[in-house]
Formats: C-alpha cells, sequence, structure tokens
C-alpha cells in the first residue's frame, strides 16, 4: 500500500464517525491529563531529575527527546499533505502551523541543546512516544479535515488574543530553558536555584510558558481537540511543577519564599 493509498484511505473515512471519535480522544486526554495529576501527587514523574532504572533501561536524553516527540510533528504534517476538506484554509494553516512549530522546536532543536541531561527510563520513553501520536492525530486531523472557521476568523478577537498566547507562552518556554541550561558553568555539577525571567516569578516558568502557549492556541482555534491539549497540559505540568516547587524549597534553604509553582502571583 503507497502513501497515495494510505491517503485515500483516510478521505473515505466516514466524517460523523470519525468526528464522534476525535471527539471521545478528546474527552479520553482530559482523562488522561487528570487521572496523571492524580498519581503525581504520589509518584515523581520518572525522568530529569526524579530519573530512576525502576522504569526500565534507561535511554540518552537527547535521542529520547528526539523521538518521543518526532509523532507530534510528523503526523499533522502527513495528515495536512494528504489534502484534508479544510486543509487549504488560512486559519487551519496557520493554526496547523502553530502546532508544527512548536515541535519542530520541541523535537529537531531543543534535544541537542540539552547538557548532559539525565538519561529517560524507556517507561517514560514509551509513554511520552504514544502521548504524541495520540496528541498528533487529534490535533491534526481536527485541523486539516473538521475545523472550519469564518471568512473573518484571522481578525477575529478570539483568535489574535489566542494566537498572542500562543507566540508569548512559546517564548516563555524557550526562554526558561534557556536559563535552566545555562545554570551550571561548565565542569560544575548539582542544581542550582534558577533565577531571571519568569522564574521571579514562579518554580516552574517553563511549564507557565507551555500551559500558557496551548491556552492561547486553544483560544485562537476554538475546537474542543485543542482545548483537550491545554487541559491535559495544564493537569500534568502543573503537578510537575508543584513537584519542583517543593524540592526547590527542601534543597534550599535560601529559595524565595515568595515564588508561585506555576501562575504568577495565584498559584
Amino acid at each position: 500500500m503507497g502513501v497515495s493509498d494510505v491517503c485515500g484511505l483516510w478521505q473515505r473515512v466516514s466524517e460523523p464517525e470519525e468526528q464522534r471519535l476525535l471527539e471521545l480522544l478528546s474527552y479520553g486526554l482530559v482523562a488522561v491529563g487528570a487521572g496523571s495529576a492524580v498519581l503525581l501527587r504520589f509518584i515523581h514523574m520518572p525522568y530529569g531529575r526524579y530519573s530512576s532504572r525502576r522504569f526500565g533501561w534507561l535511554l540518552p536524553a537527547r535521542l529520547a527527546w528526539a523521538l518521543q516527540e518526532l509523532p507530534s510533528l510528523l503526523v499533522p504534517i502527513w495528515l495536512a499533505a494528504c489534502g484534508g476538506a479544510v486543509t487549504a484554509a488560512w486559519p487551519n494553516r496557520i493554526l496547523l502551523g502553530c502546532f508544527i512549530v512548536h515541535y519542530v522546536q520541541r523535537a529537531l532543536i531543543f534535544p541537542f541543546l540539552i547538557r548532559e541531561g539525565k538519561p529517560t527510563p524507556f517507561f517514560t520513553f514509551v509513554l511520552a512516544l504514544l502521548f504524541c501520536v495520540y496528541n498528533g492525530y487529534l490535533q491534526g486531523r481536527s485541523l486539516s479535515n473538521y475545523a472550519k472557521y469564518p471568512s473573518g476568523w484571522l481578525k477575529d478577537p478570539r483568535f489574535i488574543t489566542g494566537f498572542i498566547g500562543w507566540l508569548i507562552g512559546m517564548a516563555v518556554n524557550i526562554h526558561s530553558d534557556h536559563i535552566l541550561r545555562n545554570l551550571r558553568k561548565p565542569g560544575e555539577t548539582g542544581y542550582k536555584i534558577p533565577r531571571g525571567g519568569m522564574f521571579e516569578y514562579v518554580s516552574g516558568a517553563n511549564f507557565f510558558g507551555e500551559i500558557l502557549e496551548w491556552f492561547g492556541f486553544a483560544l485562537a482555534c476554538c475546537t474542543i481537540e485543542s482545548l483537550a491539549f491545554a487541559l491535559c497540559t495544564l493537569f500534568i505540568l502543573g503537578s510537575r511543577a508543584k513537584q519542583h516547587h517543593q524540592w526547590y524549597l527542601e534543597k534550599f534553604e535560601d529559595y524565595p519564599k515568595n515564588r508561585k509553582i506555576v501562575i504568577p502571583f495565584v498559584y
């Protein structure tokens, strides 16, 4: 079966049935996020500083990050290339482009900027890989085939506000990752208190950036699929930020007490 045959199969999928599937998958994505938030109250997500051999053999951090994030880049590109019903519309092109740009950075740039990152357990890698396949299909199929917008959508306040939120959030995320990478000078080991940027306000500045990014994206898209992704991101990264915040407080006596966890001035 060639590429054209696979694309033809997608184009013949029953629209009402697949739309219902996407809706159910969206609910499932929120459930995954909520379930993960509950689970993370009792265990640490086993990657990064919490990496452990208990969750399978360890993969190099750069390789794991690149491979696990790649489906969220390739799946939407493939779906768009197959020529969905609304792929040619400018709002869909731009919104799908926002999603793809994020994962170009996460899959093709971010991994190769990692400095001596701790290895990733195989179990964690597989979970992340499956999530990216799942969400890559969910967002890619929605924006390439089902999300329909009025002719003036690019001038709508929801699109403009959401796009600005997406852009600022991505910038905060990238800048915060830059701060974390440069905490240690060459030859130094151990952890330090991150300072500068949004780290002056929250412990999880990189997480805050990504949460803002995807809620902006959800507002610009106004689809159940994008909202589900934003909520899932909030549940998982909010829980991860709480773990980081508690870890910093326990490890550093001089850790700024006025810093919030992940939402500036709020939480």
